[in-house]
């Protein structure tokens, strides 16, 4: 039977994933199955959790996917697995205003599976007023289980003897501390940590934070602390496959596809052939549909824009076949990108927007999107629940058809967005499940 738990803090920057990666590392070297699972729309950290564990990370939203696609997942995603562990975005208790439990907040995950709870503290420039935190967070929800405090960024042996009596006298065991170590912290940029593959380093990294936890925290305890997950297999389908072999654009720049549609697509029997447009590379000729996911194509814009094999072979299987681009595939599908310093290069011109990342606006939230018309996605009034998260902005919005309606998490409406021509279709909008009113 696979135990769980979940590693959350009251904020984000607390040392989560450090500590999530950490306890992975150590857990493992000690020959304990581990399964990481991150909740929240984020792709950055489950791919580090990948790159430790071996195994697709899963991304679990309590807003954008029903119980039965999050039980599904979990089902399928922990077979043969001693400990999943479940890593927090932002803070435990953060997400939408309502409806209850399924508002996109870690506690919603951690009370509709009765999944304990360990809390990071960094108690940088804090010393008693650490417990006051503790004790909030494990009496705000009597259905959120804080099962003990592991302390992130102590200064010293006094300071840590001065909140670990604290803590420990409002009730909540301390399972461990990490002394403050600035090497430990993971280089960052406009949308979170620098992406895994970018890393040369990471075994050597793994090998530190296990040393580094193995001695600081008390594993058995964080075991211990964990539960019997109690999932079903319920045979929900979280997004269908929208053909049955899939070209996926895969490299530093096209790197943010869910793991957990990947692994919905391969369960309904898909195939994928991934290609680097970065490398030059177009899609293979006999998928039947090519998918540009997300990633950071504003970085690699000068190279993408002399690739032009990959355009070429992008432009002859869109005459014919299916593309779609989310987010930073979409930016890819326009006639032109500006990078951070103004300079336009041209992408694919297989539609007809022109994006910008000089001019900058943070756009961030959970969206539903309905289809605008019959495509590779579904059906035209489709609806698909996911979210936005660029800096990038159309500043030529082009004559293409609208690809789908927006509205925000609180079903305001946003208008249409993105852009759809012949076979090509795409968005900002990142899809993380689909959407059937339950």
């Amino acid at each position: 039977m696979t135990r769980a738990v979940m590693i959350a803090a009251p904020r984000s920057g607390s040392g989560k994933t450090t500590v999530t990666l950490g306890l992975l590392a150590a857990l493992q070297a000690k020959q304990i199955s581990v399964q990481a699972a991150k909740t929240g729309p984020d792709y950055i950290d489950p791919a580090f959790h990948e790159a430790l564990t071996g195994k697709v990370s899963l991304n679990l939203d309590s807003w954008a996917m029903s119980l039965d696609v999050i039980e599904t997942l979990l089902y399928e995603g922990t077979q043969e697995t001693d400990l999943l562990i479940i890593e927090a975005s932002m803070g435990l208790y953060d997400g939408l205003l309502e409806p209850k439990k399924r508002r996109g907040s870690p506690a919603d995950i951690a009370a509709q599976l009765s999944i304990p709870v360990i809390l990071v503290l960094d108690v940088t420039g804090q010393g008693q007023s650490a417990a006051a935190i503790a004790h909030g967070f494990a009496t705000l929800d009597p259905e959120i289980n804080v099962a003990g405090v592991i302390l992130n960024r102590v200064a010293s042996a006094r300071h840590l003897e001065m909140t670990r009596q604290a803590i420990e006298a409002v009730g909540l065991p301390v399972l461990g501390a990490l002394m403050r170590n600035a090497s430990l912290v993971l280089p960052e940029r406009h949308l979170g940590l620098v992406q895994a593959r970018e890393h040369n380093t990471l075994p050597e990294l793994f090998d530190t934070l296990a040393q580094i936890v193995e001695k600081s925290v008390d594993l058995e305890a964080v075991y211990q602390s964990a539960v019997d997950l109690n999932v079903s297999q319920k045979d929900a389908v979280c997004v269908p496959p929208p053909g049955q072999r899939i070209a996926v654009a895969d490299d530093r720049a096209f790197s943010f596809l869910y793991g957990h549609i990947a692994q919905s697509w391969w369960k309904a029997g898909a195939e994928f052939f991934p290609f680097s447009p970065l490398a030059d590379e177009g899609p293979e000729r006999t998928a039947d549909i090519c998918w540009l996911p997300g990633g950071y194509p504003e970085l690699y814009a000068g190279e993408l824009a002399q690739a032009v094999h990959f355009k070429k072979m992008m432009q002859g299987f869109s005459k014919t076949k299916p593309v779609h681009g989310e987010c930073g595939g979409f930016m890819v599908l326009g006639e032109a990108l500006e990078d951070a310093q103004g300079k336009r290069h041209d992408m694919l011109g297989l539609l007809g927007h022109v994006t910008s990342f000089a001019k900058r606006k943070m756009n961030l939230g959970y969206r539903e999107a309905t289809l605008q018309k019959t495509g590779a996605l579904g059906q035209k009034g489709d609806v698909f629940r996911g979210h936005e998260f660029h800096y990038a902005r159309v500043i030529e919005a082009g004559k293409d058809d609208s690809f789908v309606s927006l509205t925000d998490g609180y079903g305001h409406d946003l208008g249409n967005a993105g852009g759809q021509r012949g076979h090509v279709s795409g968005s900002f909008f990142h899809i993380i499940s689909h959407y059937r009113g339950d």
